[in-house]
């Protein structure tokens, strides 16, 4: 294969970081946005802001493990 393709291909795959970081900063105004409102509720605030932070976070690691096997596997 050709490593301008293989170039592109990891590109994209590591793309996904843009999204899982746009999705995170929705999240955490959200979750300010919520503890700013109903204060008395901040502990689940908190434990729901971090589970879906893990989340998405995950989303952004599989696009970099996948970038990494493209140029490790097919750029070969």
């Amino acid at each position: 294969m050709q490593i301008g393709l293989v170039a592109i291909a990891a590109a994209l795959a590591v793309f996904t970081g843009v999204g899982a970081g746009i999705g995170m900063g929705m999240a955490t105004s959200k979750a300010v946005e919520s503890v700013a409102r109903q204060p008395e509720a901040s502990g689940k605030i908190n434990t729901m802001l971090l589970l879906g932070l893990a989340l998405t976070e995950s989303t952004a690691i599989y696009g970099f493990v996948t970038a990494l096997l493209i140029i490790f596997v097919m750029g070969a």
